[in-house]
């Protein structure tokens, strides 16, 4: 990010010299040297860093700066300030990004636990197609609070890179392993697809029927469990100490009980419509729950020392 700053920098400042010496006129030279330096930092490879090249071009025609002299000032002092920003950055005391991972770890459950008991309390209510686009909205927002956790673990292992200070004036986080991002995005992903299951049923031209009258309500208490365990775990991660919660076991344990409901159910069925859509509930609602159980068992969430 460095060299690319200082490259558009550089860019910007020598574009908007050249010209103004062409034209002598600042006015022209803006017209010139800004559509230059956008197209400039619209190229991928300079990233977020694009901004750099019309702002120092604009400053520098803007204030009179263009000089041989005073673009040799600014050559010079930007290059020093990308040197120090980076000699600090990666040999005295990196950043090192732990707070962002700390704040959205709950958030991958919690978003969890709401598209569960959103979907629970609209199949209790009897609610149609047009709550089941609710459940699209916070399936989204599931996705996105995975999305916000990727990034911060990204930004924390980009910050430990060449950061010989790290250990000796920090005292190392815990938090989960990477492993339990994978757990949650595979719940995230049966949550999803047992939404759109269930909205399936809603639509006018359905692919699948509805499903019996009964199996809503048991469906419902399943995911009312599931939003248990789910909130359960999110309050774990919000406490200093990453003990498990005594409410996940027992929230499990109704979550499987509310399965074996949904299976005996689907034994006692003779109609093939019936038996393909309770079918397709009890896979996906196993596949959740067994998911579910991978981080309710003690020691799959155990946290470890940051970039380990």
């Amino acid at each position: 990010a460095g060299v690319q700053q200082l490259a558009l920098i550089a860019s910007g400042t020598l574009i908007a010299a050249a010209a103004v010496s062409l034209t002598h006129s600042t006015t022209a030279a803006i017209a010139i040297a800004l559509p230059l330096t956008t197209l400039l930092g619209n190229y991928t490879r300079f990233g977020d860093q694009g901004l750099y090249a019309s702002s120092t071009a604009l400053f520098v025609l803007t204030y009179g700066t263009y000089s041989a002299t005073d673009i040799g000032h600014r050559l010079l002092e930007s290059l020093l300030g990308a040197v120090v920003g980076i000699a600090v950055n990666a040999l005295v005391l990196p950043p090192v990004h732990l707070r962002g991972v700390h704040d959205v770890l709950p958030g991958p459950p919690r978003q969890a636990a709401r598209l569960a008991r959103l979907m629970a309390d609209d199949l209790e209510a009897g609610h149609g197609s047009d709550h089941a686009q609710n459940w699209k909205a916070q399936s989204d927002r599931l996705t996105q609070a995975l999305a916000d956790l990727r990034t911060a673990r990204g930004w924390t292992q980009e910050s430990l890179r060449l950061n010989p200070g790290h250990r000796l004036r920090r005292p190392p986080n815990v938090i989960p392993a990477p492993s339990w991002d994978m757990d949650w995005e595979r719940v995230s992903h049966h949550l999803t697809a047992l939404a759109g299951l269930l909205a399936e049923g809603t639509r006018d031209e359905p692919a699948l029927a509805a499903p019996p009258t009964d199996v809503p309500a048991r469906t419902a208490q399943l995911l009312r469990a599931t939003a248990d365990v789910c909130e359960g775990h999110a309050r774990t991660l919000t406490e200093p100490w990453h003990e498990p919660d005594d409410s996940i076991a027992e929230a499990m344990q109704q979550a499987r009980d509310a399965l074996d409901q949904l299976k005996l159910f689907l034994l006692a069925q003779d109609d093939r419509e019936t038996e393909a859509v309770v079918g397709a509930l009890v896979a996906r609602t196993q596949q959740l729950i067994h998911d579910l159980n991978r981080l309710a068992r003690p020691g799959t969430s155990t946290g470890t020392p940051v970039g380990q």
